[in-house]
């Protein structure tokens, strides 16, 4: 089993989940080009999972069933994602060949966003998480509460700390230099940092990474900390009334900030 980041557009990254034989699980194909391209390489498209309907998650779904007429598109019940075969919410799992993954209701960044975790073989789960979570960061909130997409992190936050996150864009290097804004004594996010400044140089993604290091340095997952609430309540000029307030004013310092 071998996990590819395909980049796509800007930041992108389609995710593909690929077995022995080269069948392969493709996450948020955004551009049908980079799928296509790896079929040269050994790479065939057993199913697609669609975490929501942005068009740089869903937008190459078309031209791959143009090309596949018979494969499966698993996405959340949402008609704004018209190529679906397959509509799947919260308690289902999708069952691939030998893949089996748990559907999670993770809204905020969009009213129907899914996360699929899972995976097969004897490794770590995977973690496909789409624009909810990102390294060192989190999803905008573009049609969800605050409310909402903190109860979505807190799920996928709960999940086994060895499950490998796959978001679906190369943020990390700018959300790190506003983690370090809000947290900025924290080791182990300054070793992150350091860790994904390497990786970026040697034109390497900074992606997957383990959740258990997220749980330790993105301060969207973190909003309960001391280090957390006392840079929200600087900020606020008093406490944060809950964890509710604490999340939406560090969500809205990170869309008002600039390093």
């Amino acid at each position: 089993m071998r996990l590819l980041a395909l980049p796509a557009f800007e930041d992108n990254y389609i995710w593909a989940l690929v077995d022995d034989e080269g069948d392969a699980l493709v996450i948020d194909p955004g551009d049908a080009a980079p799928v296509l391209a790896a079929t040269g390489n050994g790479l065939w498209p057993a199913a697609v999972l669609i975490t929501h309907h942005h068009a740089d998650h869903a937008g190459g779904v078309a031209a791959l069933r143009a090309r596949w007429p018979t494969l499966p598109v698993f996405a959340p019940a949402d008609d704004r994602i018209p190529d679906a075969t397959e509509r799947v919410g919260e308690g289902d799992v999708v069952r691939v060949k030998h893949w089996a993954l748990s559907v999670l209701a993770v809204p905020g960044h969009t009213r129907t966003h899914i996360a699929f975790h899972g995976g097969g073989g004897d490794g770590p789960p995977h973690l496909f998480c789409g624009d909810t979570l990102f390294s060192l960061g989190c999803g905008r909130l573009f049609e969800g509460t605050p409310s909402q997409m903190l109860a979505s992190l807190d799920r996928l936050s709960a999940l086994p700390g060895a499950s490998l996150v796959c978001c679906g864009h190369e943020y990390t290097l700018a959300n790190g230099a506003f983690a370090i804004a809000v947290d900025p004594l924290n080791p182990a996010l300054r070793q992150r940092i350091e860790d994904v400044r390497t990786m970026r140089q040697a034109g390497r993604p900074s992606l997957p990474v383990t959740l258990a290091s997220e749980c330790a340095t993105n301060p969207f997952l973190r909003v309960d900390s001391a280090e957390v609430q006392a840079a929200i309540s600087h900020r606020l000029g008093r406490p944060p009334v809950d964890r509710v307030e604490t999340f939406a004013t560090l969500r809205q310092w990170k869309n008002d900030f600039r390093a």
